[in-house]
């Protein structure tokens, strides 16, 4: 699953624009008779169905009923449109960000985050390294870290750890992806696929060459084991024995003023030294 896309790749102003300022009204033509908020939900609605390469100005606005020239009275193209639709699917829920424990917010997290990629399997063609910061992005982002503060991390630590489960995630969700993706190019199912190799599989594994493959139990390639859940469990115990020595120990952090409102953009302070900072990834 290559990457076909690349936030950020628009005019970030005007994508910063139509992100904060969504009531904003074309300024020229007819009255308007669309919204920026039509337009991100079918592109959306196409990508789930058919993949983020079905996108294009003229395929929406065949879905839409309207001229393809029109569209640009809202969006300036493609790229800008991507940003919206990345900064869309990400908006949290309405339920409040508090009651929860630190472990039971990362452990939601994982598996919210999990169910987005399946309900949304394009997102993980995206190239998201440089995410353009819009409401939804930044709401999931401080209600997940407003849960998690408890842990009693330093701000780079909890930063991490929102890059941990993201990582570890999209990694199982990626996976999950490929394999129906491979049974829609070959037309063979996974049972179909492994079944066929089985009178070689058996022949090789009797040979003796790969004594410990060979010992493996027959369940060890089954479907019955939840790796997902066995991996995310590991890591909710690594980080409860990080925090409970943390507790023990806390890490000395030295005072340090708050963050401009542009720190998460990684920009230049006013005396032109480049900081290093990759930016937040997409929650």
């Amino acid at each position: 699953m290559e990457s076909i896309g690349t936030s950020g790749s628009g005019d970030i102003q005007r994508t910063l624009e139509l992100l904060w300022e969504p009531e904003r009204r074309p300024t020229r033509g007819p009255k308007p008779t669309l919204s920026v908020e039509r337009i991100v939900l079918a592109a959306i609605e196409v990508a789930d169905a058919e993949g983020i390469d079905a996108v294009s100005m003229r395929r929406l606005s065949t879905e839409l009923g309207t001229g393809t020239m029109s569209l640009y009275r809202y969006l300036p193209g493609k790229a800008e449109l991507l940003d919206l639709m990345l900064d869309r699917v990400q908006k949290p829920s309405e339920e409040p960000a508090h009651g929860a424990t630190w472990r039971e917010a990362v452990e939601t997290l994982a598996r919210e985050t999990f169910a987005l990629y399946r309900r949304h399997p394009w997102l993980l063609q995206i190239n998201q390294a440089r995410p353009v910061l819009g409401p939804g992005t930044l709401d999931g982002m401080e209600k997940v870290l407003a849960l998690i503060r408890p842990m009693g991390l330093t701000d780079p630590e909890l930063l991490s750890v929102l890059i941990m489960v993201d990582g570890y995630v999209s990694g199982v969700a990626r996976s999950h992806a490929h394999e129906i993706e491979a049974t829609k190019q070959t037309g063979r199912t996974d049972t179909e696929f492994w079944t066929e190799q089985g009178p070689y599989l058996d022949q090789v594994m009797r040979s003796g060459r790969y004594p410990m493959m060979a010992s493996l139990s027959p369940d060890t390639f089954g479907p019955g084991f939840d790796h997902f859940e066995f991996g995310l469990q590991r890591i909710l115990a690594g980080l409860d024995t990080l925090v409970a020595a943390r507790s023990a120990d806390p890490a000395p952090v030295p005072p340090t003023p708050p963050p401009g409102p542009c720190a998460l953009l990684g920009s230049t302070p006013a005396d032109g030294t480049a900081t290093d900072h990759d930016g937040p990834p997409a929650p």
